[in-house]
C-alpha cells in the first residue's frame, strides 16, 4: 500500500513515465526500499485499473505517461489523513526467530541474542552516520532540499527503531535469566547482558539529544546521490 500510494503522491506532481517514478520514489526515501521498474508498472496498471491514475500521453522521448485522475487525488488526500493500520502488525524475523529458539534443542538462544545486538549496533552507527551526512546536506542547500529532509525523516525512523531492538534484546535475555531461574524455559539459560563484556553502553536518550541511535531495518546507503 505504501509504493501504490507513494506513487500517487509523485504523480500529483505531473504526469511522470515508470522509471522516471521509480527514480523520485528511491530519492525522497534515500533508496532505503529500492523499486524494480516491473513492480511500478505493475502498480500503475492496478491504479490505471482502479480508476486512480490515467495514461497521459507521452514525453518526447516516447515514454507512457500516468497522471493522476480527481479520484485518485481523493484517494491520496485520504491516505494521508487516514492513520497507518497496527492492528495487523507485519511479520518481524527476529521476534519469530527468538520466539521459535525458546527451548529449541541445540539452540543456545544468549547466542542468538548476543549476535543480532552486534548487528543492530551495527545498523545504529551507519544509520547514525547517514543522518549526519543528510543533515549536513540540508544545511547547506547543497542538494535538493525536499528529497534530503524526506530522507533525513526515513533515516530518523529508522534510527529510532534500531534504538527500541537493541533495548528490546536487552529485556529479552534479562527476561530469559529469569524465567530460567524459575524452571519457566529449557536449555542454556541466557546470562546478564553486562556478564559478556560485550554489550555496548546504553546510547543517550533521543529526547535528550534527538535521534541518534534504533532496529535492523533495510540496508543503509552509503551516501545519498
Amino acid at each position: 500500500m505504501s509504493i501504490r500510494h507513494g506513487l500517487l503522491a509523485l504523480l500529483e506532481r505531473g504526469p511522470r513515465y515508470g522509471s522516471q517514478l521509480r527514480t523520485e520514489f528511491e530519492s525522497r526515501t534515500g533508496s532505503t526500499w529500492p523499486l524494480n521498474v516491473g513492480q511500478v508498472y505493475t502498480t500503475l496498471a492496478r491504479l490505471e485499473r482502479d480508476g486512480l491514475v490515467a495514461p497521459g500521453g507521452e514525453d518526447p522521448a516516447g515514454h507512457t505517461l500516468y497522471a493522476i485522475t480527481d479520484t485518485g487525488r481523493t484517494e491520496l488526500r485520504a491516505w494521508y489523513e487516514r492513520p497507518v493500520d497496527r492492528t495487523n502488525p507485519p511479520r518481524d524475523e527476529l521476534a519469530i526467530k527468538l520466539a521459535m529458539a525458546v527451548g529449541a534443542p541445540g539452540v543456545d538462544i544468549r547466542a542468538v541474542i548476543q549476535s543480532q545486538r552486534h548487528a543492530t549496533i551495527g545498523a545504529m552507527q551507519d544509520y547514525t552516520r547517514l543522518k549526519a551526512q543528510a543533515l549536513a546536506a540540508v544545511e547547506s542547500g547543497r542538494a535538493n532540499e525536499r528529497d534530503d529532509v524526506a530522507w533525513l525523516l526515513v533515516l530518523e525512523q529508522l534510527i529510532f527503531q534500531t534504538e527500541a531492538e537493541a533495548r528490546w534484546l536487552d529485556h529479552s535475555e534479562a527476561r530469559l535469566v529469569r524465567l530460567a531461574a524459575l524452571g519457566a524455559v529449557t536449555g542454556p539459560p541466557a546470562a546478564p547482558a553486562a556478564d559478556d563484556g560485550r554489550t555496548p553502553p546504553t546510547p543517550p536518550t533521543a529526547a535528550a539529544t534527538g535521534p541518534t541511535t534504533g532496529t535492523t531495518g533495510p540496508a543503509p546507503r552509503t551516501r545519498r546521490g
